[in-house]
């Protein structure tokens, strides 16, 4: 199933990742995992705020690009954590498995947030599918691919 949206500007995007991850329910057995597909500039990041906003990160939250994770403990939520990655600037799959990539994905209390999992798309497991792409300065489009095994 593809739902579609058209988000118009900061607001939008981030009232639609708080209505997204609060509609969502912990996976059985393994971590719920979010990958963020689209351009710089898409909205990744933005909607990835918009979750840490209402799971109750009280931090800056901004792309972990230099740092590649960073892990939120989140208090009286139905996940644990809140898990940022951005693998933009990962080379080698390898670079996460050293981070612990399959402790965090196979924990069913994380909820994680990937952005540019098609940089490490050997090692994603099934995972639901935000894509985001630009049609003017301040609207997206975005799509959300839910998948499963």
């Amino acid at each position: 199933m593809i739902d579609k949206k058209i988000l118009n500007n900061l607001k939008e995007t981030q009232d639609f990742a708080r209505d997204f991850v609060l509609s969502l329910s912990p996976q059985e057995n393994e971590a719920t995992i979010l990958g963020l597909y689209g351009d710089l500039g898409a909205g990744k990041t933005s909607f990835t705020q918009g979750i840490a906003q209402t799971l109750g990160v009280l931090d800056t939250v901004v792309s972990p690009t230099f740092v590649i994770e960073k892990i939120y403990t989140l208090s009286n939520q139905k996940f644990s954590h809140l898990i940022h990655i951005d693998a933009y600037r990962i080379e080698k799959v390898e670079e996460m498995l050293r981070l612990g990539w399959k402790d965090i994905i196979s924990n069913k209390d994380n909820l994680i947030v990937v952005e540019w999992p098609e940089l490490i798309d050997s090692i994603m497991p099934p995972h639901i599918k935000i894509k985001f792409m630009h049609i003017s300065e301040n609207e997206r489009e975005v799509s959300i691919e839910y998948i499963h095994d």
